[in-house]
């Protein structure tokens, strides 16, 4: 018991590394990045105030902690003969979603952080690639046509519990499905402020090809 309370533990932490608050401080001088652009610790946020090659490690560091969290964290519990393989699935859930409630609420940053697109990602990519790179794949189009990261996130999110209906995608534990639903859901309860700027026009656009 102790061991996967450990791993719960380590789950949260690596979630709450503020990966947008360090690279701000370390290589940018800038004491805190929530006090500037969207006074979010995300990614999105990075590329709007840091520019590209700090909001790519970020975007890339955050994915990595929920893929790491919802991955290797369950995989080495089943390799100490703590869990058995069935429960494999449910680790993951428990692992990658700690991960994300440590990267929106980081006990290293006050637990004021990002809204967890990233994490999320990377989360999901460990336990069902194929469906987030059809996801990915939407996001990007979403994203190419209207530039808002907010409902590029929102609206990929929506995709990937959708396409969890369809045969090529449905998971073999009905409980994904559940968790795909309510994954959306909390994209959108994250992006309730974007919503509202989306409907006022006055959201920020991302550059795609500019120097920020």
């Amino acid at each position: 018991m102790a061991i996967i309370l450990l791993a719960l533990l380590g789950a949260y932490l690596l979630g709450s590394i503020p990966t947008a608050l360090w690279v701000g401080r370390w290589f940018f001088n800038l004491a805190d990045i929530r006090e500037h652009g969207s006074g979010n610790a995300g990614a999105t946020n990075t590329f709007r105030v840091l520019g590209k090659k700090a909001g790519t490690f970020v975007l890339l560091f955050d994915a990595f902690k929920g893929f790491a969290a919802a991955y290797f964290l369950p995989n080495w519990l089943l390799s100490q003969g703590v869990i058995a393989p069935e429960n494999l699935f449910y680790f993951r859930l428990a692992c990658g979603v700690l991960a994300v409630v440590g990267h929106i609420f980081p006990v290293l940053a006050q637990f004021r952080g990002g809204k967890g697109v990233a994490t999320i990602l990377g989360m999901m990519l460990a336990i069902a690639p194929a469906t987030v790179g059809v996801a990915l794949l939407v996001f990007l189009a979403v994203l190419s046509t209207t530039r808002y990261v907010s409902l590029s996130s929102m609206t990929a999110g929506l995709a990937f519990a959708l396409l969890q209906l369809l045969p090529p995608f449905r998971p073999a534990n009905p409980l994904q499905v559940w968790f795909g639903f309510l994954l959306a859901a909390m994209l959108v309860y994250t992006h309730r402020a974007n919503i509202g700027r989306l409907r006022a026009g006055t959201e920020s656009r991302v550059p795609l090809w500019g120097k920020k």
